[in-house]
């Protein structure tokens, strides 16, 4: 049946009067649509119907969310600069400047360029830094942004599985988490349920039959326990409003599947939400449901006394049944149920700016401009992914200072992290800290009630350490640390990023001369949009860039412009006229060729090999696995310069293998690695050692074997070493 477009926005108007009595506003409403309207025209949507029901359904949310006629108009021409030939100037002039900029926001948050080198992480982490800046100038760009995927992720079944993973991941990491930092929680709640129902189907069908049973037992119980409470609350509250909720799927999901509990252990999968009027009816109530039911130990919190990071504030209990099944209690003034269902955007819809709400609301952005602002410091855009992945998630702790100020971090936040969340001066001077009175390590993971001081010290410049990098769990206080050493620490930084890079060159076997080397480095530097190879060290140096993921650039760029030894050949002299050579190789279809080992595999008797015809040089040998042999040699540049190479039988030659094992840092680990091989009679042409920053340490060794099977062996001695983690070949 055809889509009744009319009908559809018939309905919405109606909606939109109901909430919007100024009929100038509801007059600019409808030329919006009819501008939308007219210029999608045609334009059909994945699953065929016409495409102007997406900002028809954009809009219906927003209504729902109570936003400004701006915001309406703004989610039925979102898409219509970027899919029509309407431009942002008929807009602004159509419509006025403020609309065009909420536009215009929207607009530039779905554009996407992915480059060759880029990784989809690095383009996400600047269309999030993006999202950030257009949020710090207008907060509805991103609540018009979020209506705009949460309509996406209704119809994402229209998509294909790739993309409908894709989305889902990037909802699940990135839009839920900001819907939840801006306090609107059916938004976050359905945005996670729909996220999880594509990531894992299998998961979201089983939790979903738990809590829809055909029984309605859920239902029922929650039926039966506001009867009871609701009778026992009017003797002494009034006016008191009781409702039920079965908790969310996603909410479920994460407690069984990431903190690996059984849905009975599950406390709040039932709740039982109490409304008053006044913040004392809330502890009254509290104090009547603990006399009616017996109340969990540890299971109570205070958001009333301590808000979220995002104004939630609201009494929690956990609570046992009649009939033995737990369930938690939330109780709230109306004033605190209008900012936990509706968060910023309550800010229209109860007209809190007229009120004089104006400092709370800015209070309630503080967080975007610190996010930004920590991303300038540290100079990585993946900072505020990093920041959004973790330390916008609902999970955090609540410790107190000594003076008994609240400080909220996120769970499994350390004393550095608490340090840092202070004030940045505190954690650059921090030695040490106190929890409850006792001395801790500084990798102490705080706990909500604990009361933490931090010592420190009155030598200027002291600052932090490298490795408070890997003990800070929070992304803001990793991002104070790099912008002190980035400040702070210029020529040390220079000295840790140049040896950091020779590290890696040297385990890829990247070889280059003092000429090539400066060019090499400049244009990576270059690529990095930093003014020299000196800004480029100390990018590496205090952690703003990384090396590791530069690689899959760096040896491409190596192999193709600075790889001299793939013109180099080793010369073998060859006894007789056969295809058998004096490395144990046999070339088909070859006589008396010419051939080398590829450094770049290091192939040794009993791998599967094959042989590339270099011009004039004779045979390379890589391999086959080898990532320089293409997959589908068939299809290939050049296949016929591909040919098949085998190990010939009772090969005696030994050949060299290089081994990176990574290892704890302890005193006689070398020597003892060293004491294993030699008992096996195996002779090490070269042993190296490092440190590397979380405290581990890196030994490459480079052994004479005979072959695969003799290398297996090695490596399964060496790896029952105490102190081994990893062997690598």
């Amino acid at each position: 049946m055809a889509t009744d477009v009319n009908k559809l926005y018939a309905d919405l108007r109606e909606k939109i009067t109901a909430v919007h009595n100024n009929q100038d506003e509801i007059a600019i409403i409808d030329k919006a649509f009819k501008v939308a309207y007219e210029y999608h025209g045609e334009q059909l949507r994945r699953s065929g119907e016409p495409y102007i029901i997406h900002p028809i359904a954009v809009c219906d949310i927003l209504v729902d969310l109570g936003m400004d006629w701006q915001s309406l108009v703004a989610a039925l021409l979102h898409d219509v600069v970027e899919d029509t030939d309407y431009t942002i100037e008929q807009l602004t002039e159509d419509f006025g400047e403020e609309v065009a900029v909420l536009v215009d926001g929207v607009t530039k948050l779905g554009k996407v360029h992915i480059n060759s080198y880029e990784s989809k992480e690095e383009q996400q982490a600047e269309n999030v830094r993006k999202m950030l800046l257009a949020m710090s100038k207008d907060i509805r760009v991103i609540i018009v942004k979020l209506a705009d995927r949460l309509h996406n992720m209704r119809t994402l079944e229209y998509l294909g599985a790739q993309k409908q993973r894709d989305i889902a991941l990037e909802t699940l990491e990135i839009f839920a988490p900001i819907s939840h930092r801006l306090g609107i929680r059916s938004v976050k709640e359905e945005l996670e349920d729909r996220a999880i129902r594509f990531l894992d189907p299998v998961a979201y069908k089983s939790i979903e039959d738990r809590i829809n049973d055909p029984n309605k037992t859920g239902e029922n119980f929650l039926n039966e326990t506001k009867e009871q409470i609701l009778e026992r609350i009017t003797q002494v509250v009034p006016n008191a409003s009781i409702s039920g909720r079965i908790k969310s799927v996603h909410g479920i999901y994460r407690k069984m599947y990431m903190q690996g509990k059984n849905f009975d252990e599950i406390y709040d999968i039932y709740a039982v939400r109490i409304i008053v009027d006044s913040v004392i009816d809330c502890y009254n109530c509290l104090g009547i449901i603990h006399d009616m039911y017996k109340p969990l130990p540890g299971r109570f919190k205070d958001y009333i006394s301590t808000p979220k990071p995002n104004m939630y504030q609201s009494l929690h209990t956990t609570v046992i049944g009649r009939k033995g099944v737990p369930f938690e209690v939330q109780i709230r003034t109306w004033d605190m149920h209008k900012t936990a269902e509706f968060g910023i955007a309550a800010h229209w819809k109860y007209k809190l700016g007229v009120t004089g709400g104006k400092k709370s609301f800015d209070e309630r952005l503080q967080w975007i401009r610190e996010v930004l602002e920590a991303q300038q410091e540290s100079g990585d855009a993946r900072e505020i992914v990093s920041s959004i992945k973790t330390d916008l998630i609902p999970d955090e702790v609540f410790v107190y200072t000594p003076k008994g100020d609240v400080i909220n971090i996120p769970q499994g936040s350390t004393v550095i992290d608490f340090a840092y969340a202070i004030h940045s001066a505190v954690g650059h001077r921090m030695t040490g800290a106190k929890v409850d009175g006792r001395i801790v390590p500084l990798d102490y993971e705080v706990k909500t009630g604990e009361i933490v001081e931090i010592l420190t010290t009155s030598q200027a410049g002291k600052g932090p350490s490298r490795d408070w990098l890997n003990i800070a769990k929070s992304s803001q206080a990793r991002s104070k640390i790099r912008a002190w050493f980035k400040k702070e620490k210029r020529e040390e930084n220079i000295i840790e990023g140049k040896a950091e890079v020779e590290r890696e060159f040297k385990r890829n076997y990247i070889r280059l001369d003092e000429e090539d080397y400066n060019k090499f480095i400049k244009k990576l530097a270059e690529r990095q949009k930093l003014e020299s190879v000196d800004d480029f060290y100390a990018a590496l140096g205090y952690g703003g860039i990384s090396i590791i993921r530069m690689m899959p650039y760096i040896k491409e760029e190596y192999q193709k412009n600075y790889d001299k030894s793939r013109h180099e050949v080793k010369v073998i002299p060859i006894k007789d006229n056969s295809k058998k050579n004096s490395e144990g190789v046999t070339v088909e279809g070859i006589d008396n060729c010419l051939i080398k080992f590829s450094q770049c595999c290091n192939p040794l008797p009993g791998d599967n090999i094959i042989g590339f015809i270099t011009r004039g040089h004779g045979v390379s040998i890589h391999k086959r696995d080898c990532t320089n042999v293409p997959k589908d040699i068939a299809n290939c540049a050049e296949p016929a310069r591909w040919v098949n190479a085998y190990w010939n039988k009772n090969v005696k030659e030994d050949y060299k293998a290089t081994l990176q094992l990574t290892c704890l840092s302890r005193i006689g680990l070398m020597a003892e690695v060293a004491m294993q091989v030699a008992n096996m009679r195996v002779n090490i042409t070269n042993i190296s050692t490092h440190e590397t920053k979380d405290g581990r340490a890196l030994i490459e060794l480079t052994v004479n074997v005979s072959g695969i099977e003799h290398l297996k062996n090695l490596i399964a001695k060496i790896d029952k070493i105490d102190g081994i983690l990893s062997v690598e070949r």
